[in-house]
């Protein structure tokens, strides 16, 4: 197929029943003494022939024979030299390897599912008024839907090594992806700043436990700004350092984090949950968390689909942001696999673990003020006569938040303001401005107020769904997974990904459509309508893309 020029290595992979080349060191290729654009993910290519055309899957055949290497905190990649600036930095072009395995990704959905809110959900979901073997039935089919989206979502940056941002300009055009760009950032940055506050609270409780006298200090009223307490103010700060601490090492340290996060928090909780099962008694703990009988017939089945809606909309964040991990898979079967073990296998023993506890917990702890079982983790530790238990709880679920947080909140909008201006914001500049504007949202006041914080999150939440849906019909119907990666990267008017000055109207459209009438659910609809946002919204951005990209002329699309 051509001369390999310069010694690079490489590997052959077998893919949808053809044969495709992986790069795994390039130093400069030659095909045939032609040029030709790299394109990823396709076992044939349109017009190829042996006399000159495009190379597959991170072959490289620029402009230009030698490409440089951007060496940033969130990887070592290629830049070639026909990228253009305003387009391209080091942490947004194609990796130069990818090296994480499927426990690395166990390990990150670990770390995406071990946090207080992670107990909260999953308590709450044994509370809903179903028998158990319903509510684990539910959890089952929700956790499967969520481990194959999820392999959809992963596709597109593995074959390719870019994150989301870059992807999303197959779509949305090379100026049209800040689009997704800036409401996934906004929406994280504002759970960044909650998962963080909510984390806080925990060093604030251990605080007051060792040292009564600083209980006054945690008066807002009397010593606070802003809304927070100056006790709540120095667990925030110490949350929101340590997390940056972590952020700014880079992804390599991110991953080793998750790495030993995962298991530790694990080994922790193991430990909590049987402390509390041995003093409760085994015949204490119950999977139904319910007071009454549970429903049946039609209420039942009712109950049955809002609880799988509800696990595929908690995991819809981490869901459109996994190709900023998954880039850094070694081979899509290693990202599979570790989907696997952190999803389905993970998250259901999780979901079981959480509920003993829980329910264990009641009984050794009795019950909220107004009679409620308590499925905050911090609160249950926090009323443990033992003083061992609860300063490894409070620390364990401190750095489980920090990990959740990270993965799912942090390195995400690092990607998505780096994406809006590459040759001003580093991905670790992208990072620190979502750090900083989580604290400029004064997260606790968000929080605290529960109509705000379902309108602002619930509407920010519900456009996640179109942009899913757009990603999906877009790569695997529209273009059918082929991808001419350095389109990605330029600006010129013959570029793949130029549309109409660099913004793709149906996208837009699709999104705008979408997201209107999943936030309509959210304002006007029902309580239980309002659990299946995500689904609206994936479903409309979908059709809508795919219809629009079929059916409407080619120059109003493109523009020629």
């Amino acid at each position: 197929m051509g001369t390999i020029v310069g010694g690079p290595l490489y590997r052959t992979e077998s893919r949808s029943g053809g044969s495709i080349l992986i790069q795994e060191n390039i130093v400069s290729a030659q095909h045939h003494g032609n040029t030709g654009r790299l394109v990823s993910g396709v076992t044939s290519l349109p017009g190829w022939s042996d006399t000159g055309g495009d190379c597959v899957s991170g072959v490289l055949t620029a402009d230009a024979v030698a490409p440089t290497g951007g060496h940033s905190a969130a990887g070592d990649s290629v830049i070639k030299p026909g990228y253009d600036p305003a387009l391209t930095n080091g942490d947004l072009a194609p990796l130069r390897t990818q090296t994480w395995t499927s426990y690395n990704f166990f390990a990150f959905w670990m770390s995406d599912v071990h946090s207080v809110g992670g107990y909260v959900f999953a308590g709450s979901l044994f509370a809903l008024g179903i028998s158990a073997s319903q509510v684990l039935l539910a959890l089952l089919v929700g956790i499967a839907a969520v481990y194959w989206l999820c392999n959809l979502v992963a596709r597109p940056s593995q074959q390719t090594g870019v994150p989301y941002p870059v992807t999303a300009r197959i779509a949305f055009g090379v100026r049209g992806a800040n689009l997704p760009a800036v409401i996934r950032g906004l929406i994280a940055v504002a759970w960044y700043g909650i998962q963080t506050y909510l984390a806080s609270t925990a060093f604030v409780l251990l605080a007051v436990k060792f040292q009564p006298s600083l209980g006054r200090y945690g008066n807002a009223g009397e010593y606070g700004f802003l809304g927070l307490s100056l006790l709540g103010w120095g667990g925030f700060l110490l949350m929101w350092v340590l997390q940056a601490a972590v952020f700014w090492n880079g992804m390599e340290a991110i991953r080793k984090f998750i790495d030993f996060c995962g298991p530790a928090v694990y080994a922790v909780m193991l430990a909590l949950a049987l402390y509390l099962v041995v003093a409760a008694g085994w015949e204490n703990v119950h999977f139904g968390l319910a007071s009454g009988p549970p429903k049946s017939g039609f209420a039942a089945l009712a109950t049955i689909l809002s609880a799988i809606a509800l696990v595929v909309s908690y995991f819809s964040g981490p869901m459109l942001n996994f190709g900023d991990f998954s880039r850094y898979g070694r081979t899509f079967g290693e990202v599979k696999r570790g989907n696997f073990l952190g999803l389905p296998l993970n998250f259901l023993f999780f979901a079981v673990l959480a509920v003993c506890t829980v329910s264990a917990g009641a009984t050794v702890i009795g019950r909220g003020e107004d009679g409620a079982i308590i499925t905050d983790p911090v609160l249950i530790v926090d009323k443990i006569n033992n003083t061992t238990a609860a300063v490894l709880g409070v620390l364990t679920f401190a750095i489980a938040t920090i990990g959740i947080n990270i993965v799912a909140n942090f390195v995400s909008p690092a990607f998505d303001f780096s994406n809006l201006a590459p040759t001003r914001i580093s991905w670790r500049t992208g990072g620190m401005i979502a750090a900083v504007g989580s604290i400029l949202i004064t997260p606790w006041n968000l929080y605290n107020n529960p109509n705000t914080i379902h309108y602002t999150l619930d509407a920010l939440g519900a456009v996640i769904g179109p942009l899913f849906g757009i990603l999906i019909a877009d790569f695997y119907l529209v273009r059918r997974r082929a991808v001419v990666v350095d389109d990605l990267f330029t600006l010129s008017p013959s570029g793949t990904y130029q549309y109409r000055g660099g913004i793709n109207p149906i996208a837009v459209t699709a999104t705008v459509l979408g997201a209107l009438l999943a936030i309509a659910t959210v304002i006007w609809g029902s309580p239980y309508l309002a659990t299946f946002t995500w689904f609206v919204g994936a479903g409309i951005g979908f059709a809508v893309y795919l219809v629009g990209m079929r059916y409407t002329p080619r120059h109003l699309i493109y523009g020629r």
